[in-house]
């Protein structure tokens, strides 16, 4: 799954994330000053936001989350996650991601 969230005041930029990239839903927090665009379709993270995010590459320390997630995806695309040794990798990698990062 892909997903980002801002202040509820950009609700219009994410709106046109979604409208841009063509994949992705927005939703608005209830209980929070957020909204937020989800992708769940891998064939959208895919095609759509792993090559946009390659085309025009993050600054900065989510870079080093980008490049996790691409190596995600890169091993669900070869169907690595449908063994356990594929799991434990992907684990791996996920434990390490954002607030995780020890840089």
């Amino acid at each position: 799954m892909f997903f980002i969230s801002q202040h509820s005041r950009d609700a219009e930029l994410l709106q046109n994330i979604c409208n841009y990239l063509e994949c992705g839903k927005y939703y608005s927090s209830t209980k929070r000053n957020e909204g937020s665009v989800t992708v769940t379709k891998f064939s959208d993270i895919d095609l759509k936001i792993i090559p946009f995010f390659k085309n025009y590459p993050i600054i900065g320390i989510k870079a080093l989350d980008f490049e996790d997630f691409y190596k995600i995806g890169e091993l669900i695309k070869n169907k690595k996650h449908l063994t356990i040794k594929g799991l434990e990798k992907i684990e791996k990698i996920k434990s390490g991601m954002n607030t995780k990062r020890i840089t």
